[in-house]
């Protein structure tokens, strides 16, 4: 798609109204956190239509955007913070924390671009131009020791303005960049921050050293910066009556109740890609999930848990078996995966770590068998609205993609809706797209 190019027209950074003694102090990671120093930022933004009312002022607008942002940010004061790391000689080591001095702050952009809500909307593919309204563009979590943790960045199309935040992987997960997204958003309303204050006390196996280190002597030991594939990408409607169904056959096939929305959508999604892929019959494949671990431990770990505690589990199968039996199979096959992901499982993993430290990277961590289901549904992605109603749409930055990575959304129409934004090579796209199995679902619910 030709199209204009996306123009700066301010950039600024913004700290804290107010600066606690306690935001002064350094933050120290967790083995969750430190898993993502090469993935990508989290990018992830939402379209609003401009609103029609005469009042309404871009410079007022910004100006309030600013000013509770910086509100916002004396309760999520890391993301105004810089990562540092010091380096120990014998043995090696690399200790990366967040170090509240000397940072400018989290990055604000206002920019423009000459087009329309229906530019970005009506396509069938999601425009590469997205892309652009998104700051840190291709930037690696450890890259945040020059570049600000937190970017904001307001782009007015013709009719409509994006709102995109590009947030450093290893300061949080997908349940903290939308708590702080969330608390925005009521703050910018009410001017006041009445829910969930964040925790930043990390949780670290029970008599591990709160200051974790990585085996390195040189960062290039783990930097990773592999650029990613030609993708198409598409977004596919679910009306919440599809789902219903769709989750009535599998448990009926399965003859049980037990077999969520979530994990038969997702063995959906995995036979079908698998199917485009046309992968030979002995070939193993995958399908990872997201899970929350915050719930799994013991004592449970509170929601406004600030940082990672997400991990990724999977169910496997060979295509043959997929194609062998039905639907409910897959998904029997990742309801068993979920439910044996307990407390010991999450300490044994951590365990692992502790013994032998390693990080995420995409050139290792990418399997072109695998279909990784990523973001989650129950998000309150939709609830901020800035004063501009409700969002049209949410889209993603170029950030952590890959064929067969699937972001899931709730649906705007909300009720049990969802959106699945899927990336596969155009000519897997081809023959997904056009799979009667997938579209059979995706078929009661609107196609974009």
């Amino acid at each position: 798609m030709d199209s204009p190019n996306v123009k700066i027209i301010s950039d600024c950074f913004i700290n804290p109204k107010f600066v606690s003694e306690e935001a002064k102090k350094p933050i120290y990671f967790s083995p969750w956190d430190l898993v993502a120093i090469t993935t990508n930022y989290i990018q992830k933004g939402l379209l609003f239509r401009l609103p029609e009312n005469q009042d309404f002022n871009i410079t007022t607008f910004l100006n309030d955007l600013k000013d509770s942002l910086s509100a916002t940010l004396t309760h999520f004061h890391p993301l105004a913070a810089r990562l540092s790391t010091v380096k120990q000689q014998n043995p090696p080591s690399i200790l990366v924390f967040l170090n509240p001095e000397n940072s400018p702050g989290a990055r604000f952009i206002h920019s423009s671009v000459n087009l329309t809500v229906a530019d970005i909307l009506t396509p069938t593919d999601v425009p590469l131009i997205v892309q652009s309204f998104f700051d840190h563009h291709k930037a690696i979590n450890h890259d945040g020791h020059q570049l600000s943790l937190l970017s904001v960045k307001v782009t007015e199309l013709i009719d409509g303005i994006f709102i995109g935040l590009s947030v450093n992987h290893m300061v949080g997960d997908g349940t903290s960049y939308w708590h702080f997204f969330n608390s925005w958003s009521e703050m910018f309303k009410s001017k006041g921050l009445n829910t969930r204050p964040p925790i930043f006390e990390k949780w670290v196996p029970t008599g591990s050293d709160p200051m974790v280190k990585l085996p390195f002597s040189q960062e290039d030991e783990f930097i990773d910066r592999t650029d990613h594939p030609i993708l198409r990408e598409r977004i596919f409607h679910f009306s919440a009556d599809s789902l219903s169904k769709l989750k009535a056959k599998v448990n009926s096939e399965c003859n049980t109740t037990k077999i969520s929305t979530l994990q038969s959508l997702s063995a959906v999604v995995w036979r079908c890609v698998t199917r485009a892929r046309r992968v030979p019959a002995d070939q193993q494949t995958s399908c990872s999930l997201a899970v929350n671990n915050r719930t799994r431990l013991s004592p449970p770990i509170p929601e406004n848990y600030f940082g990672n505690l997400v991990q990724t589990i999977k169910g496997t199968a060979t295509a043959g078996e997929l194609f062998d039996h039905g639907v409910g199979w897959a998904a029997q096959r990742l309801h068993e995966v979920v439910v044996n992901h307990d407390e010991k499982e999450v300490k044994k993993l951590m365990d692992m770590w502790l013994k032998k430290p390693f990080v995420v990277k995409w050139s290792e961590h990418f399997d072109r068998y695998s279909v990784q289901m990523g973001s989650s549904p129950r998000f309150d992605m939709y609830g901020n609205e800035f004063g501009l109603g409700k969002a049209l749409a949410i889209l993603s930055g170029y950030a952590n993609k890959f064929d067969g990575k699937v972001t899931l959304y709730p649906g705007r129409d909300g009720g049990g809706s969802i959106d699945l934004e899927v990336c596969l090579f155009p000519e897997n796209m081809a023959i997904f797209e056009a799979d009667e199995e997938f579209m059979s679902v995706v078929n009661e619910g609107l196609i974009n």
